[in-house]
């Protein structure tokens, strides 16, 4: 090899190395903020239950568990044969 072609490699790595370094620097994701971030802990969990709301869940509340049939009467669709 030629000292111009050992020179021309040199180059070619360094105008890569350079180019990979702007590209990779332009990234947003990857700058660092400084300063401290703020994060939420809980306090302590436990095995305590609270007590439900009684506005909510009562005996005079909607049952969403029971099964609800629309129709089925003598002039349902679904008692033709």
């Amino acid at each position: 090899m030629k000292k111009t072609d050992v020179a021309m490699i040199i180059f070619i790595v360094a105008v890569s190395a350079g180019l990979a370094y702007a590209v990779v620097g332009a990234i947003p994701g990857l700058k660092l903020e400084e300063g401290s971030v703020d994060v939420r802990v809980i306090d302590k969990y436990t095995a305590e239950v609270a007590e439900p709301d009684a506005a909510i869940f009562n005996k005079s509340a909607i049952n969403p568990t029971v099964d609800i049939t629309i129709g089925g009467g003598p002039n349902s669709n679904f008692d033709r044969e």
